[in-house]
């Protein structure tokens, strides 16, 4: 088979060339930080080593980043040096357990914090300083976490959510069940909304863990398996498998053992049939640690060698977190110790015991003081395993005692239950008569009292309600009589110069006629016809000659024939549908709502559009013009379009809605029901 060479000796002469132009940068980069006096310049080339490094040599990572940061400060660049505290955070907190100095170096941004312009840069720091303060002082941490919130806006929600999951697990840790469950809430309603439906069930995870560490094991029983659900009907099986491991964890805290297997296995059925490996290592290694320290207490080394033998084969020396390293430490301990090696096992063990006290994790501390002990034991040193075992002991009863407490606050928190205690009650039984039967009789007081004040609240505000309401009725029907009686009078007055005015024009236009002045009879021709317009405007007589359709659409033409206006319209038959003084009222909202745009809008064009349904019909007046602020428009006492528009909707019991904004133009709809 012939292959072609010449790609493989392209591909490597683009490689080396590549390979050596990166490095002649590096250089010449990290040559301008030792040479250059010029602070902008060094600040530069910091940037570019350590874009191009990145993390692969963590202690020249930190040393750089400490250089820019400083660099920056100098140079009043604080949103620079913010920027890079954000990226070594971690590194000093979680990689190298310094999180003191992470705390000192973000106290010292924050004293320059009225430099910092962006919410997601000063949100984002207060963010690390609970991060690292979650290693220090929990009450601080979630002081940190608050500030963090409060500063994010909308924009930076993703990091709002981070904040209150953060918050709820320090809160969950301090004991204080009730903000603790607050904050996973919101952080759940925060990532549902984001739709990162991982950390959402990340959140609801966070609730479950607070039942179990506190001794509510049904509970979280319950909601680990909603969880559970919840993961499979998002897709994401990859988390399924700790949560088998926690239950099982809890089985074991409960005694029961033969659940504690069971779920152990349902975890790793789930990471075997894992073939594209998505389920990570450290979820894998707390799985397998947890069956190799079920079944070396079995004595069954032949089943702890196959998960031993699994744990060797995806172990990874070069993974930093102190949670994986204490597992791990923990499988090889108990395995070496099971073989007899109890030289390896004690380094192992110690190793275990150093990565459980730099996370601070009280329970690990514990269970790596045991498993010192038993090692102990084995070498013969009775002395240090008895100190390992009372001091295991000391904190086990102290972990039990917190999570007593934890309890009773829970309770009495939720459920404000009151402490009784049987001995107290047996040795004061008058007292305590006397003191219930005073309480019952505060409390009846009390609720008395409170029964008063709320009837006579409900009371107060429902006579309120009622003038209110009267109040608005007497409005609406002096509005609508107001209207009626309006439309009356403009009836009368129209049919007077109708009737009156016109006629007599008319005589003197006949005689004018006889004369032959024709510049006479043109003014009188044109005060007849001034004389109908005013007839018409006052009371449309068409609507009673042609129907309201016919005159709706007389009122458009006349508009469009005698202004600029351009008037394109849609108009159903909606003749005999409503009352006389029903049609008056929607003919004069059409003429108003026109009326309205020709003296305000400075519209080019104008679209009504009269649709009969089913049930209503529908009215839409549109224009092209500048468009207004309706609530400041209605506001304005000396503005009565909209205020009687308004008015005689309400009349034919429809809906008004205006769309308006400024320079795009104004919608007006209206809804009335024909039923």
């Amino acid at each position: 088979m012939r292959t072609n060479r010449y790609p493989l000796i392209i591909l490597s002469v683009v490689i080396f060339f590549g390979t050596s132009a990166f490095a002649q940068n590096i250089e010449y980069y990290k040559k301008t930080v030792e040479t250059t006096s010029n602070k902008a310049e060094k600040l530069v080339a910091l940037d570019s080593i350590l874009s191009m490094e990145g993390r692969k040599d963590i202690d020249r990572f930190v040393k750089n980043c400490e250089a820019y940061i400083e660099l920056a400060k100098e140079l009043d660049s604080v949103e620079a040096a913010t920027k890079k505290m954000i990226g070594l955070s971690y590194t000093l907190t979680s990689i190298l357990n310094q999180p003191e100095k992470a705390r000192r170096m973000i106290d010292e941004l924050l004293a320059r914090k009225y430099k910092i312009n962006d919410s997601f840069l000063l949100g984002s720091l207060y963010l690390k300083r609970g991060g690292a303060n979650y290693r220090l002082d929990l009450e601080e941490a979630t002081e940190d976490y608050k500030k963090a919130i409060e500063t994010f806006t909308e924009k930076d929600s993703l990091y709002k959510a981070d904040a209150y999951l953060f918050s709820g697990q320090a809160y969950s840790n301090l004991g204080k069940f009730v903000p603790a469950g607050e904050n996973y809430r919101k952080a759940y309603e925060y990532f549902e909304a984001l739709k990162d439906y991982e950390y959402m069930v990340f959140a609801q995870q966070g609730i479950t863990t607070m039942y179990s560490m506190n001794g509510f094991y049904d509970k979280a029983k319950e909601e680990r398996e909603k969880n559970i659900q919840k993961l499979k009907e998002l897709g994401l099986e990859k988390n399924i498998p700790i949560m088998y491991y926690n239950q099982a964890l809890d089985y074991k805290k409960m005694g029961k053992k033969n659940l504690q297997i069971e779920y152990l296995l349902k975890a790793y059925d789930y990471i075997n049939n894992d073939v594209n490996n998505h389920i990570i290592l450290a979820d894998r290694t707390y799985v397998y640690s947890k069956l190799i320290g079920y079944y070396i207490e079995e004595g069954n080394l032949t089943e702890a060698k196959k998960y031993f033998d699994l744990v060797q084969e995806n172990h990874d020396p070069n993974i930093k977190d102190l949670l994986y390293k204490s597992h791990y430490s923990e499988i090889m301990a108990r395995y070496n110790l099971a073989l007899g090696d109890n030289d390896s096992a004690l380094q192992f063990g110690e190793t275990k015991l150093e990565a459980a006290k730099t996370m601070r994790y009280e329970e690990d501390i514990m269970y790596a003081e045991e498993l010192l002990s038993e090692i102990y034991v084995s070498m013969g040193d009775y002395k240090k395993a008895l100190n390992f075992k009372n001091s295991s002991q000391t904190l086990k009863d102290s972990l039990y005692n917190n999570s007593t407490a934890n309890s009773l606050a829970y309770y009495q928190t939720l459920y404000e239950t009151e402490k009784k205690e049987s001995e107290l009650i047996a040795k004061n039984a008058s007292i305590q008569l006397l003191e219930k039967d005073n309480e019952a009789s505060q409390r009846r007081l009390i609720f008395i009292t409170f029964s008063l004040i709320l009837f006579f609240g409900l009371v107060f505000l429902y006579r309120n309600r009622m003038q209110l309401k009267n109040k608005k009725i007497l409005q609406e029907k002096f509005s609508q009589e107001l209207l009626v009686s309006q439309e009356e009078e403009r009836k009368r007055i129209s049919k007077d110069l109708h009737d009156g005015l016109g006629q007599q024009l008319l005589l003197i236009k006949n005689k004018v006629v006889r004369s032959n002045d024709d510049e006479a009879k043109n003014l009188v021709e044109t005060a007849i016809e001034e004389v109908r317009g005013i007839s018409r405007d006052l009371h449309p007589f068409q609507l009673q000659e042609l129907g309201i359709t016919k005159a709706i659409e007389m009122t458009l033409s006349q508009i469009d024939e005698n202004t600029t206006l351009f008037i394109s319209s849609e108009i159903d038959n909606i003749d005999n549908i409503f009352d006389k003084r029903q049609e008056i009222n929607i003919f004069r909202i059409v003429q108003e709502s026109l009326s309205n745009i020709i003296k305000h809008a400075n519209a080019e064009a104008s679209k009504v559009t009269l649709k009969r349904n089913l049930n209503s019909i529908f009215l839409e007046i549109k224009d092209n013009g500048i468009g207004f602020d309706f609530s400041e428009k209605y506001q304005n006492i000396k503005s009565m379009g909209l205020k009687t528009l308004l008015e005689r909707t309400k009349f034919l019991n429809g809906q008004m809605k205006v769309t308006s904004k400024k320079n795009q133009g104004t919608t007006i709809e209206f809804i009335f029901p024909t039923t």
